[in-house]
């Protein structure tokens, strides 16, 4: 039985992306490893066609959108679709439920299995950016239920972003968690005097690893550091990412004299892990976070994590940590209460709950979306070139 050759389709990916861009990266790996062919179209400045650990990657030009810090889309449809029919999918898999749904219209006319994965519960990014509950509720499922006919199967990493397709009765969604590279991410890389450094003094070093724009809502965190100051615990916080509100939380730092050290995006994932691992507690304010990739390996570092109760990431990080509201005062009261907690204890249990969620187990999930059993070797056709 020879592989099959996965084509996926993802927007929204920068080389300062956080969490989709290892989860595309890690499950291409696996595809990889599991005989298959994966080759990942993205959008960039300028195109592109290479050979990589994670299988072809296949870079065609994007729109930047506005306000996103850099983002861009696949936005010239004749040319995805033109790059589509070059590479004769056996199953297709995108990353993008709005400007990417007409990709589920191309599968069904050429008879191929198609897969949406959602990253991101619609009704929670619309209530992020300030769109009444039941207004978003609404736009959220209609827009659901198109793209849930508009693929053969949708992909839910958690129970709680499942529940959007519960609700208007879609058949097709299936479960595939994400996972954590627990080699990389382990307790050992704790270094006391990496956490001095960052510290700088304070009793209590909190860190946030997330993209700086609205829907993550990074303002919490420092909200939460205030209110710690305030009750005269000695805090300070860590902030590993960009966005576009990097410079007004920066400013607001300076003016409420706030301990805060800005490192931008952090490129090197061993640095990183470093990081997550010299950290007291992680903070992962985002409340329409499906899964929460950074958190899941703030936990394999050992370090727990207080989280958005809004949010997916209860269900993921289970007693390693806690749930507050989305307030800086709620915030502030888990943190205290996780403090209190022997910290041998509480980075064991930490710890203990990352190690249910390997990277082997996500792929194999995944592989049964797509009907895609495991083979030993891999088609290796797909060589005529589609970027120009």
């Amino acid at each position: 039985m020879s592989g099959l050759r996965i084509v996926r389709l993802a927007n929204f990916v920068t080389p300062a992306s956080g969490g989709l861009r290892t989860a595309l990266r890690e499950l291409g790996q696996g595809y990889l490893a599991a005989g298959h062919e994966p080759v990942l179209i993205v959008p960039g400045e300028r195109a592109r066609d290479e050979h990589t650990e994670q299988g072809r990657v296949i870079t065609l030009p994007g729109v930047v959108l506005p306000g996103t810090g850099g983002y861009r889309v696949l936005a010239d449809r004749r040319r995805v679709r033109r790059a589509l029919d070059g590479l004769a999918p056996d199953r297709i898999e995108v990353s993008d439920r709005t400007t990417l749904r007409w990709t589920g219209e191309w599968a069904r006319r050429a008879r191929v299995p198609s897969v949406m994965v959602s990253h991101e519960t619609a009704d929670g990014v619309l209530r992020t950016w300030g769109v009444p509950e039941a207004v978003a509720l609404g736009a959220a499922d209609r827009l659901n239920r198109r793209t849930a006919w508009a693929y053969a199967r949708i992909v839910c990493t958690t129970e709680w972003a499942e529940r959007e397709f519960v609700r208007i009765g879609a058949r097709n969604v299936a479960r595939a968690p994400l996972g954590v590279d627990l080699a990389r991410c382990r307790p050992t890389r704790r270094s006391t005097v990496l956490r001095a450094r960052h510290a700088r003094g304070a009793r209590v070093l909190l860190l946030m690893c997330s993209r700086l724009s609205v829907e993550k809502r990074p303002g919490t965190a420092l909200d939460a550091l205030a209110e710690l100051r305030r009750r005269g615990v000695e805090a300070a916080l860590v902030v590993a990412g960009d966005g576009p509100l990097a410079g007004a939380l920066a400013r607001r730092a300076v003016a409420e004299r706030l301990p805060v050290e800005f490192l931008g995006h952090v490129p090197d994932p061993e640095a990183l892990a470093d990081l997550q691992a010299a950290a007291d507690l992680c903070l992962a304010p985002g409340p329409a976070e499906t899964f929460g990739l950074s958190a899941l390996e703030a936990l394999a570092c050992g370090t727990p994590v207080v989280c958005s109760a809004s949010s997916a990431l209860p269900e993921v990080i289970g007693d390693a940590g806690l749930a507050a509201g989305d307030t800086g005062g709620e915030f502030a009261a888990a943190v205290r209460e996780l403090m209190a907690r022997p910290e041998k204890d509480r980075r064991a249990a930490a710890r203990a709950r990352a190690e249910l969620f390997g990277w082997e187990t996500s792929v194999a999930s995944f592989l049964a979306a797509h009907d895609a059993p495991e083979v030993r070797r891999v088609r290796s056709d797909a060589t005529a070139e589609v970027v120009a």
